[in-house]
């Protein structure tokens, strides 16, 4: 979907809901803040954040890579590009053990394929564990990250697949059931605490549950709801998202055309 946007009365600037998408997940890392980050659109995300409103963003991945400055997209956490601009090269059990799990990262940046309203995030099966009906990649690192992370941000395209009422195993726990569960098992971090999609933008609640913050641009309320496996609630104020500017549309298609 294309978005079309009028700016000042002459320009007019075109987006689709992708790019909107990551447009929002970028303005949600402050800038001077160290990002744990997931390839594909947490990594879109970052790496536009940190070329346009946050060049003190340090990006750390999987592999090792810390403070990496990739001027494109990179395919994967073992792209070379990544240890090629990065600050420094590390082991990847030094990346958990001294850098995510005694919370020295202040935000981890998730994708999911399943993500339930408590923020509980599916990216290993389908279906039933034994026979399920795809298998996905699994889980990597992303059980950690979202364990020890001092934050959790998500960024995934919105549908009644994607947002469940259940989702149907835990990869990586957001709020559990709700309430104290994270505290209960012993969890550093606040966990989930923005979901950005492609129609728009959800923060828990007190009790860890998902409520609709704001739109995007030319999206109704009930266009969010009809995207959701349950029963969405909102906040006070739904806000609408600013559309993307003519520089952050360009930065991240620079990104893109360069991977």
């Amino acid at each position: 979907m294309t978005i079309t946007e009028n700016t000042t009365g002459t320009e007019q600037l075109e987006y689709t809901t992708d790019e909107m998408m990551s447009v929002a997940a970028a303005r949600a890392l402050r800038d001077g803040t160290r990002c744990f980050v997931g390839i594909g659109l947490p990594s879109t995300a970052a790496n536009l954040a940190r070329t346009t409103h946050a060049p003190g963003l340090v990006l750390v991945y999987e592999s090792g890579t810390l403070g990496s400055k990739p001027a494109r997209l990179p395919a994967s956490i073992g792209d070379g590009i990544l240890a090629e601009t990065a600050d420094a090269v590390i082991s990847v059990p030094e990346v958990f053990n001294y850098w995510l799990q005694p919370g020295r990262i202040d935000v981890g940046f998730l994708g999911a394929a399943q993500i339930d309203k408590y923020g509980n995030v599916n990216t290993t099966v389908i279906g039933d564990y034994a026979e399920p009906k795809v298998r996905l990649p699994g889980a990597g690192g992303a059980p950690e990250i979202a364990a020890a992370c001092k934050e959790v941000f998500v960024v995934v395209r919105q549908s009644n697949r994607t947002f469940v009422e259940r989702v149907d195993f835990i990869t990586s726990l957001g709020h559990g059931r709700g309430g104290d569960d994270r505290s209960r098992f012993g969890l550093r971090g606040a966990g989930p605490t923005v979901v950005i999609t492609d129609l728009g933008v959800l923060r828990p609640d007190h009790t860890g549950e998902l409520v609709l913050a704001a739109t995007h641009p030319g999206v109704a309320v009930d266009d969010v709801r009809d995207a959701t496996g349950w029963q969405l609630r909102t906040a006070a104020k739904v806000e609408v998202s600013a559309p993307p500017s003519a520089a952050e549309l360009r930065a991240l298609r620079a990104l893109q055309d360069k991977s």
